[in-house]
């Protein structure tokens, strides 16, 4: 199995994770419900990374890949006036991942993060471990912790 810096950093915490190969489909609209799709997960547990830029500054946001963000909430959640979608090479070049396969773990250089609050309540989530598809299943309360992340509001 793929190792990827995400994994990495998860087992250097201490953090179990299962792992959740799927088939990638680069043509899909959104990477996070196909995901869902080809695993038979519940799309409001299959979290999603999005990276932005509140007032130029980069973050991360994690929120159910059947969601849109809220970038008034984004930014409010990191105590901005403004936020903004990350442009896709930005996203590559920062995180050292490709998009598709962005984690939020084991960026190449980590950044501010905020969990969407509604579900960092649930007993487990599935994120992306860094790869075009594989995700991996965690409890929330540990992406948390390993990030040092935020539960905020940041849904639309």
């Amino acid at each position: 199995m793929t190792s990827t810096p995400g994994l990495r950093q998860l087992a250097q915490a201490g953090v179990a994770v299962t792992l959740h190969p799927y088939d990638y489909d680069p043509a899909a609209d959104a990477v996070g419900l196909a995901a869902a799709r080809a695993l038979g997960l519940d799309p409001g547990l299959t979290l999603k990374t999005l990276m932005v830029e509140v007032d130029g500054t980069p973050a991360c946001c994690v929120i159910p890949s059947d969601r849109q963000l809220s970038m008034k909430r984004v930014a409010s959640a990191f105590g901005g006036k403004s936020a903004s979608m990350m442009l896709p090479a930005k996203a590559e070049r920062l995180t050292g991942y490709r998009v598709g396969g962005i984690s939020p773990f084991g960026q190449k250089k980590p950044v501010p993060t905020a969990i969407e609050a509604s579900v960092c309540a649930v007993g487990r989530v599935w994120i992306n471990a860094g790869a075009r598809g594989l995700l991996l299943g965690t409890d929330p309360q540990e992406a948390l912790r390993v990030l040092a992340a935020r539960p905020a509001d940041l849904l639309a």
